[in-house]
């Protein structure tokens, strides 16, 4: 009489028939070549949050451009961003690079094949430092993530709730108990494929599915209701307002953009000018801006950063969602501008007459602006400075709701309290030849923050790394141009 119990059979058999199926209809992917650590590095991480046939170009294209763990280390941040981009997530390619320097410094150049060690590289958690081990080592680990959570959950019936840490672990213990010796690579692909093909998030192909007969979920009908999963947050939505800056005369045909700061969301991309349409933390805030007064902030708010634009007209709208926050846009058509022009129009609707002899007087004083407390303006500049410190991240906060004259009096008296100056600092010499602006303005709350700004032409457009929002409405701008 067997001693095996109906559960031992049933992970058994699971084992047995999910490796039949792979080993007749697992896909031919670039990754599954070859059992290149670093290959397999790279693929785990983009694939995480993106699809497969989205990624496989961007990966052949990294690993050309990056074909060893050495280049990729010594590569410039700028370079690898700008092979990362369309991709989003952009602190993978930073935490990729940042690991690969690890490697060379720690491994001499080898990905490291125990679990103490690769664990211990940037931005390897349990799941990636479980993949690479058992594809490319064939370490008996397991390598648990969202797909292999839910065919657990569906063939055990286990109604655990994944996004909790504690069914994590337990995953990975039963994900453990059930590779076959000897074939920890091709099992944890096999589980990976199961779920991307057949146990799919919504309408599982259990008619095709290999282990259906003992698929507890299944049998109980539970297959649609599984896995337990509380739902995440839904993302803040915030209403922003972007500049897209046409220069004029040795600027023309170029616009402006800036680099983020260098931590934070996004941190070190380039972008177009945009500001938050209304301080608010109520949902929705600025979403019914009048146009008038959209544009009069967005003017005020980029001549509090050193940046003079003459606004022309709304052009269209944009939106980008990230996993905490959703970006609505607005977007507007700016012409470069100068001080001047910029601070009368600032000063539309305001009835204040003090305001305007404060705006005057500022005017008559240029010699000493950097101390005063006036504005610099920064928009036909070319500043060849040698000592830009790093940016630090910052926040400008105006609280400006209208271009009304009760809102502009209520700015210029903040301003009277407490001046924003812009502090001119020098950048490198070669970046002298790339038309570079280093404003550091402070704001009304005495945050400080600094922005790398460069006028660029479509051509120009490849030597920096953009997020797809960014990307796409600078495609659409010189598209139509």
């Amino acid at each position: 009489m067997s001693n095996i119990t109906a559960e031992q059979e049933a992970k058994r058999y699971f084992s047995r028939e999910l490796l039949a199926w792979y080993d007749e209809h697992k896909r031919d992917l670039p990754w599954r070549r070859s059992r290149n650590p670093y290959h397999i590095w790279i693929s785990e991480i983009m694939l995480q949050q993106t699809r497969v046939d989205t990624v496989i170009p961007y990966f052949l294209r990294f690993v050309e451009k990056f074909p060893t763990v050495e280049i990729l280390a010594n590569a410039p941040e700028e370079e690898v961003l700008k092979c990362w981009e369309g991709l989003g997530y952009y602190s993978r390619a930073r935490n990729i690079q940042s690991a690969a320097k690890q490697v060379v410094e720690r491994h001499g150049g080898i990905v490291p094949d125990t679990p103490e060690e690769i664990s211990a590289l940037k931005g390897i958690g349990p799941y990636t430092a479980g993949a690479v081990l058992s594809i490319a080592y064939n370490v008996p680990v397991p390598a648990v993530d969202g797909n292999v959570m839910r065919v657990l959950s569906r063939y055990f019936c286990l109604e655990d709730d994944i996004a909790k840490n504690p069914t994590r672990i337990k995953m990975e213990k039963l994900a453990g108990e059930l590779i076959p010796a000897g074939r920890a690579s091709d099992f944890n692909q096999a589980l990976m494929e199961l779920g991307a093909l057949i146990c799919t998030p919504k309408s599982p192909h259990c008619l095709t599915c290999p282990v259906m007969k003992h698929c507890k979920g299944r049998i109980n009908g539970m297959e649609e209701q599984l896995p337990v999963k509380t739902k995440a947050k839904p993302p803040r939505p915030e209403h922003r307002l972007l500049a897209v800056i046409e220069g004029q005369g040795e600027h023309a045909g170029k616009v402006l953009i800036r680099q983020r700061p260098a931590t934070g969301l996004l941190a070190r991309m380039w972008e177009l000018p945009h500001v938050i349409a209304e301080e608010s933390k109520k949902a929705g805030a600025g979403a019914n801006l009048s146009e008038e007064a959209a544009m009069q902030r967005l003017s005020m708010a980029l001549h509090n950063e050193g940046v003079e634009v003459r606004p022309g007209e709304a052009w269209m709208t944009a939106e980008h969602t990230f996993s905490h926050i959703q970006w609505y846009m607005r977007v507007f058509l700016c012409t470069e501008a100068s001080a001047a022009s910029t601070a009368e129009q600032n000063l539309v609707g305001a009835q204040s007459a003090d305001e305007l002899a404060r705006r005057s007087d500022e005017k008559a004083e240029p010699a000493s602006a950097l101390h005063s407390g006036a504005k610099m303006d920064i928009s036909d500049r070319q500043l060849p400075l040698n000592q830009v410190q790093e940016p630090e991240q910052g926040t400008l906060d105006i609280k400006l709701s209208g271009a009304t004259a009760e809102s502009l009096e209520h700015i210029r008296q903040q301003l009277a309290a407490s001046a924003a100056t812009d502090i001119v600092e020098p950048i490198s010499q070669v970046a002298e030849q790339q038309e570079v602006y280093a404003a550091v303005p402070s704001t009304l709350l005495g945050e400080a923050f600094a922005y790398d700004y460069r006028w660029i032409s479509q051509e120009d457009m490849e030597k920096y790394a953009f997020p797809n929002l960014f990307l796409k409405i600078l495609q659409q701008y010189f598209k139509e141009k």
